[in-house]
C-alpha cells in the first residue's frame, strides 16, 4: 500500500510539474480564466483524476502565477463541478455520480445531436469543412492511439471528437458550455477497470460518423450519432454503478 501510494504521489507531482510547459499560454496578463482553461484541459486530457487533491503551492508555482488568481480559477472550476472544496482539507477533483452520468447525456444529446442537424446537407461552408476536418483528425488520432496501445490518448481523442462535433454549431458559448460537460465525462473514464474494451469498439463508430459528414448525409451522421451516446450511456451508467458500488 505505502508504495503504491508514493508511486501515486510521484505521478502527481510529475503532472503538476508539466504544467510549466503551459505557462506561455498565460501571456503577460494572465488571468484566472486562462488558468481555468489550462487546468481544464488537463482534467479532459486525463492528468487529474477524481479525488486528486490540488495543491495551490505547487501548482501555482508551476503556472507563476498569485495564490489569489488560483483560487479563483479553483472557484470557476467548482462551478463547473470539475472541484469541489472541502474545508479544512482544501480543492480536489470532483468524484462524478451516477445521477451526473445520466444528466451528461442527456446534455450531450441535446447539443450533440442538434450541432450536427443544424449542420445541413452538404455542400458545406468553409467554416462546417474545416471543423468536419478536425473531426475527422480527431478520428485518426483515436485509430493511431488504439494501434500503438495508448488507451489514455484514445479517451482523450474521443472527447477531442465530440468537441469537434460540437463545434459544428458555430456557437463560442455552446463550446464553452461543453468543454466543462465533456471535462466531467472525462472523470468517470477514470474509474474504468479496462478503458480498451470500452473506448476501442466505439472507434468503428467514430468513422462510420465521420464518413456520413464527408459524404453529405447529416441525417444519417445524427442517427448514426444518437444510436451511438445511447449506447454509450447505457454501458457506461452500467459499468460505473458497479465501479462506485465496489469502491
Amino acid at each position: 500500500m505505502a508504495g503504491g501510494a508514493a508511486k501515486s504521489d510521484q505521478r502527481r507531482l510529475t503532472e503538476v510539474a508539466s504544467l510549466e510547459g503551459d505557462r506561455a499560454l498565460l501571456g503577460r496578463s494572465s488571468t484566472a480564466e486562462r488558468v481555468a482553461d489550462i487546468l481544464r484541459d488537463r482534467i479532459t486530457e486525463g492528468y487529474f483524476p477524481p479525488g486528486a487533491r490540488l495543491s495551490e503551492e505547487s501548482i501555482g508555482g508551476a503556472l507563476g502565477v498569485s495564490r489569489n488568481t488560483l483560487r479563483e480559477a479553483f472557484r470557476l472550476l467548482t462551478h463547473e463541478r470539475l472541484l469541489v472544496h472541502e474545508l479544512n482539507r482544501g480543492v480536489f477533483v470532483r468524484v462524478v455520480t451516477v445521477e451526473d452520468l445520466e444528466d451528461i447525456y442527456r446534455v450531450r444529446m441535446l447539443v450533440e445531436c442538434a450541432a450536427v442537424r443544424g449542420l445541413g446537407p452538404g455542400p458545406y461552408d468553409a467554416a462546417a469543412t474545416d471543423t468536419i476536418a478536425a473531426i475527422a483528425a480527431a478520428v485518426e488520432a483515436g485509430e493511431a492511439a488504439s494501434e500503438d496501445r495508448e488507451w489514455q490518448a484514445l479517451s482523450t481523442a474521443n472527447i477531442r471528437f465530440h468537441q469537434a462535433v460540437v463545434a459544428l454549431a458555430g456557437s463560442p458559448r455552446t463550446d464553452e458550455l461543453m468543454r466543462g460537460v465533456l471535462a466531467e465525462l472525462r472523470l468517470v473514464f477514470h474509474v474504468m477497470a479496462d478503458p480498451r474494451r470500452f473506448h476501442a469498439p466505439y472507434l468503428t463508430r467514430n468513422r462510420q460518423i465521420i464518413e456520413s459528414l464527408q459524404a453529405g448525409d447529416t441525417a444519417e451522421a445524427e442517427r448514426l450519432l444518437l444510436s451511438y451516446l445511447e449506447d454509450s450511456r447505457t454501458q457506461l451508467s452500467g459499468a460505473y454503478a458497479q465501479r462506485i458500488a465496489e469502491g
